[in-house]
């Protein structure tokens, strides 16, 4: 999730009247954005080993995937991710390979061999044989991520109608926020789209 800005109300929001709602302050002053890396532990609905920092870059999510394999380095680890270019990258590859022990060749970026190109790197990447391994949804198809669906429970619960003075305090509100979802509100989320119906 990037461009998550810090924006602090110039004025306090108006305390709601009977039978209105909060009204929040429209002027702000930004002061800088943030992007959270994080994953969606399908199983137990929680959020895991998120990283926020000021940019998203390749060397940004190896580093986050390497964290959360150390979460657990004997298990198996299955990403589900977007088709991003950091998401099919040289030091992913170069990751996962180490991690899995794998001892091949990997080639030269632009070049040659598994690092050859983003279609070489993907299917490298989505190897079913690997102890870790990354499956790549469609392009415009964000809702089969469920990690989307829990930003957006980020944006509604807790950036959307917030202050924040600086991107630290923002850092660690939202990092405050992971630790209270996980604690009191962790629960796999339910699919009930069962797919588009055929108009014939």
């Amino acid at each position: 999730m990037t461009g998550i800005q810090a924006l602090e109300r110039l004025f306090p929001n108006k305390k709601p009247k009977l039978k209105q709602i909060e009204k929040i302050e429209f002027e702000y002053e930004r002061h800088g954005t943030l992007s959270l890396i994080a994953n969606w532990d399908v199983a137990r609905g929680k959020v895991m080993t998120p990283s926020i920092g000021p940019t998203r870059t390749e060397q940004d999510l190896t580093e986050h995937i390497q964290k959360t394999i150390k979460t657990d380095e004997k298990a198996k680890w299955i990403f589900i991710v977007d088709q991003l270019n950091t998401h099919k990258s040289e030091s992913l590859v170069k990751l996962v390979a180490e991690s899995c022990g794998i001892t091949n060749d990997l080639g030269i970026k632009g070049k040659e061999g598994i690092l050859q190109s983003m279609d070489s790197r993907a299917a490298f990447l989505s190897n079913e044989s690997h102890r870790i391994r990354f499956v790549y949804i469609p392009k415009h198809t964000s809702w089969l991520n469920q990690i989307e669906c829990w930003f957006s429970i980020l944006v509604r619960r807790l950036l959307k109608r917030s202050s924040f003075r600086s991107t630290e305090e923002l850092s660690q509100k939202i990092l405050n926020f992971i630790d209270y979802f996980n604690q009191h509100f962790a629960k796999p989320f339910v699919w009930k789209f069962k797919g588009f119906k055929d108009p014939d």
